[in-house]
C-alpha cells in the first residue's frame, strides 16, 4: 500500500526555541515521518509539505491546495494522510470530505515534539495505518488518540486533552490497537461532492453567534461583507429577537446551526428569533452540523451554486 503524507504545519510540527518563546511550526513532513517507529510496516510512505501554518491560522486557500494535490495523485496513491493543527483540524477534514474522492485521514498533535509525552508520532502512525486499510476507500476521517472519527461528525472538544476529538452522537468509526483496527461501523462518505473553488475565489461566509443580549449589529456587518451568513444559534437553532429580525430582513442566504455540542436544529419555537419563525423565510436554511463544519459546507455550496440542495428547509 502506498500512503502519501501532506504536511501543513500545526503543533505536530512545532517547536519552541526557548522557554520564553512561543511555539511555531518548524518541522517538515519528512521530519514527522522519520520520527514514527516502524512506519514502513504499514505502507510505503511518501511525503510533501504544502504549508507551515498553525491550526488557528489555516485558510480556505490552503485547504484547496491540499484538495488539489490529493486529486492530482489519487490514481497513484492508495490513501492520504494530512498533518494539521488541531484548532481547525475538523474543518479541514470536512472540507476534504466534501471535495475529494480518495481516502484521507487527517491528524495532528496536542503536544509538540519537544514536549514530554508528545502524541504526534502515535497519531501519525494511526493515521497511516487507517489510510492504508482496505476498508477505507473514500471520504475523510480524523485519526487521534488511537481512534478514527468520521469528518462529518467529529469536533474538537477540549483545549489540551489528548483525546480531544470526539463524535458525540455517533462515536468513533474504529479504534486502533497494537494488533489491529477494530471497526465499530462502516466508514461513510458524502453522497455527492462539491467542486474545489479556485484558491483565491472562496465565497466570504461570516459566522455570527447568538447569545444573551446579542443585537443586530454583528449580523448586519456580516451580511454587508458576506455572500452568505452562518448563524450559530442557541438550542434548536434559535436567536435573540434583534438577531432574528435582522436575519428575517437579510438579502443573502442564511444557514442556521446550533452552538450545542450535539443534536439537530428544528423549528419549534416562535417569536421573532425562534427557529419556527425563521423557517418561514425563503432565504433561511438549517444545518445539523457544527457551526464550523456548516460554514465550510456553505462556502463550498455557494461557490457551486448548490446551497438549496445541501441544507434543510423543513418543508412539509
Amino acid at each position: 500500500m502506498h500512503v502519501h503524507v501532506i504536511a501543513t504545519g500545526g503543533t505536530i510540527a512545532s517547536t519552541a526555541e526557548g522557554a520564553d518563546s512561543g511555539a511555531a511550526p518548524t518541522l517538515s513532513g519528512a521530519d514527522l515521518v522519520e520520527a514514527v517507529p516502524e512506519i514502513e510496516r504499514f505502507a510505503d510512505v511518501t511525503v510533501e509539505s504544502v504549508a507551515d501554518s498553525p491550526g488557528f491560522d489555516m485558510s480556505p486557500a490552503i485547504c484547496a491546495r491540499v484538495a488539489d494535490r490529493i486529486s492530482e495523485r489519487a490514481d497513484e496513491v492508495d490513501g492520504f494522510v494530512v498533518t494539521h493543527g488541531t484548532d481547525t483540524l475538523a474543518e479541514t477534514a470536512r472540507y476534504l470530505d466534501l471535495t475529494v474522492s480518495a481516502p484521507v485521514v487527517v491528524t495532528g498533535a496536542q503536544r509538540r515534539p519537544d514536549e514530554a509525552g508528545s502524541d504526534g508520532p502515535t497519531n501519525l502512525r494511526s493515521a497511516v495505518r487507517a489510510a492504508a486499510h482496505e476498508r477505507l476507500t473514500e471520504g475523510a476521517f480524523v485519526a487521534f488518540d488511537e481512534e478514527l472519527h468520521d469528518a462529518a461528525t467529529v469536533r474538537k472538544s477540549h483545549t489540551c486533552a489528548l483525546d480531544t476529538f470526539r463524535s458525540p452522537e455517533t462515536g468513533p468509526v474504529a479504534r486502533l490497537t497494537r494488533k489491529r483496527v477494530h471497526w465499530y461501523r462502516e466508514p461513510s462518505a458524502p453522497a455527492e461532492r462539491l467542486p474545489v473553488p479556485d484558491a483565491d475565489a472562496h465565497p466570504t461566509v461570516p459566522l455570527v453567534v447568538s447569545a444573551s443580549g446579542v443585537g443586530r449589529e454583528a449580523f448586519e456587518a456580516a451580511e454587508a461583507r458576506g455572500d452568505a451568513v452562518v448563524v450559530a444559534g442557541t438550542g434548536l437553532g434559535n436567536t435573540t429577537t434583534a438577531l432574528g429580525e435582522a436575519i428575517a430582513a437579510a438579502d443573502c442566504p442564511v444557514v442556521l446551526s446550533s452552538r450545542c455540542h450535539a443534536g439537530p436544529t428544528e423549528p419549534i419555537y416562535g417569536t421573532p428569533g425562534g427557529a419556527a419563525t425563521l423557517a418561514e423565510r425563503d432565504h433561511v436554511r438549517f444545518s445539523h452540523a457544527t457551526p464550523w463544519a456548516t460554514r465550510i459546507e456553505t462556502m463550498l455550496a455557494v461557490a457551486a451554486d448548490r446551497l438549496d440542495e445541501r441544507f434543510d428547509r423543513f418543508e412539509e
